[in-house]
């Protein structure tokens, strides 16, 4: 299916440490200056070749692909690195710097829009992208001020010509007057309420704050734990990656200078560039989050009734990631006598660009497990019409709002309106329909989202149990604390599906509920 935003499996890392950089609310030096400029005219080109630092032109183009194409910056930023051939410290300060600005941008506009002597909707978007870049220099890392300013002019020149210059200096000069708290203390109403002060202090829109703290309630948590949660989205997270069975192993990936993972015994995490491993070059193990590793690897876990017949199928394929963990699973029970020799996952995706991402993500597999798996370029709800009743286990990744996976996505925050609620409910509600009549009875159905909203995870699955008989939902707690070999931190009154947290958990805010199919010899009146 076409996913407007979906897990961040198989997205590339931010690679190398972050040198020079470091995340917002550290120390920072400031400098003194006034305000001034001109207005910026246009999109001038260079009159003049200024050098300018890669690793600030890497940022900035990456801010430039966010805004005119609508990009991801995860996907756009390794290409860049590759270009100007970035390594190591000077390629994880281009990620900080992209995708701290982009992160930022809520509290860093707010902020810019005091030091500029015109409205921000005035300002050529180019020149306001520079601008973003400068002020996460000088608020949100070690950068000292007059390295972060002079660098920033010098950026503008070499991108958009001499024009904005004077513009640039005058209002990142004001900007550096105040450090970080100084400027939080200054952007914030005096009468704001609390939902405005976080909005503003932690960079979310409002009603991501709102959402949020519906969330923790709804998932039995504090929702004092808000502060927390919207902390977790604006620290850079551990680059994960998943050893995928039969192909490789953690032991392999340690061995190369990987660390364990915390949850997934699949899972480490990595201090360098993703594919400086053989093993991830290779596709023997790939990027990917422990929240997407759990939810697989329960379903794969989960009990069935009457015999595994091998017949698994991924709904909403595309990235690929989970299907390429779940195609493994499978081929290293068929492998081991545990599932019939033509056991086969079914990889289902609607969009055709991903359909080679699918492809791509399974290839390795292939090549030493042919027929594993199999990908068809298709509209999962349209697989009700060639079979009901056939599937042992069914993932339907659902397309959802993103919510789950800010700290990996950082521009998602600001692309996504309540309205994505309302319009994704229906295709969430059909795709799960569409897995619950074409699971066999006995089998089981993971419904997945990458978002902790309860429009998009429990109101989602009581919708799908209301009036029928024929399908229960299972307890997920026992069946990941299986998977992870102890229990998995979380309420003490909890739910019977599973929510994962980034600030609990440190994944990404996964959601899986469990659902079986009941025999007909188990519903009422039979």
């Amino acid at each position: 299916m076409n996913s407007p935003t979906r897990s961040s499996e198989g997205s590339p890392g931010q690679p190398g440490s972050a040198g020079s950089a470091a995340p917002a609310g550290s120390a920072i030096r400031t400098g003194q200056g006034t305000a001034g400029g001109r207005r910026p005219t246009g999109r001038a080109r260079p009159t003049r070749r200024v050098p300018v630092d890669p690793a600030r032109k890497v940022a900035y183009r990456t801010l430039r692909a966010v805004a005119e194409r609508d990009a991801y910056a995860n996907l756009v930023l390794p290409s860049l690195l590759r270009q100007e051939g970035l390594h190591g410290r000077d390629a994880a300060f281009a990620t900080e710097l992209a995708c701290g600005a982009l992160r930022g941008k809520g509290t860093y506009d707010a902020v810019l829009a005091v030091c500029s002597d015109r409205p921000l909707a005035q300002v050529d978007p180019p020149v306001l992208d520079v601008l973003r870049l400068g002020a996460h220099q000088l608020l949100g890392t070690r950068v000292p001020a007059h390295a972060a300013v002079a660098a920033t002019v010098d950026l503008v020149r070499s991108e958009l010509g001499g024009s904005a210059a004077g513009f640039v200096n005058a209002v990142l000069r004001k900007v550096c007057a105040r450090g970080q708290d100084a400027w939080l203390a200054r952007i914030v109403p005096p009468d704001a309420d609390e939902d405005t002060v976080l909005s503003l202090t932690t960079s979310h829109p409002g009603w991501i704050v709102r959402a949020l703290r519906d969330a923790l309630r709804s998932d039995g948590r504090d929702p004092q734990d808000l502060q927390g949660v919207l902390a977790a989205n604006n620290i850079r997270p551990q680059v994960g990656a998943v050893a995928l069975p039969g192909l490789s192993t953690v032991s392999e990936l340690r061995a190369a200078g990987a660390h364990p993972g915390t949850l997934s015994p699949l899972a480490v995490t990595l201090t360098g560039a993703p594919h400086d491993l053989s093993a991830v070059a290779q596709g023997r193990a790939r990027v990917q989050d422990e929240g997407s590793q759990i939810v697989a690897l329960a379903l794969a876990a989960s009990e069935l009734i009457g015999p595994d017949g091998g017949r698994w199928l991924d709904l909403c394929a595309g990235p690929g990631g989970k299907a390429a963990l779940l195609g493994a699973v499978l081929a290293r029970a068929r492998h081991g006598g545990d599932l019939p020799p033509d056991a086969c996952l079914l990889a289902v995706e609607n969009v055709e660009h991903r359909v080679r991402l699918v492809r791509g993500a399974i290839e390795p597999l292939l090549r030493a497990h042919a027929g594993t798996v199999e990908v068809r370029h298709l509209d999962g709800r349209e697989l009700v019409d060639e079979v009901t009743d056939l599937y042992d286990r069914v993932l339907v990744d659902v397309p959802c709002t993103g919510l789950g996976a800010l700290r990996r996505r950082p521009e998602a925050r600001w692309r996504r309106t309540p309205a994505d609620l309302a319009s994704l409910g229906p295709l969430q509600r059909s795709l799960l329909d569409t897995a619950l009549r074409v699971v066999r009875p006995g089998g089981v159905v993971a419904y997945v989202t990458c978002s902790p909203h309860p429009a998009e995870t429990r109101l989602v699955v009581a919708d799908a149990l209301r009036g029928r008989e024929d399908v229960e939902l299972l307890d997920a707690r026992p069946v990941v604390a299986e998977v992870c070999g102890r229990p998995v931190p979380g309420p003490e009154q909890g739910h019977p599906d599973l929510q994962l947290w980034p600030d609990l958990h440190g994944t990404d805010a996964m959601y899986v509920a469990l659902l079986r199919r009941r025999p007909v010899s188990e519903r009422s009146g039979r």
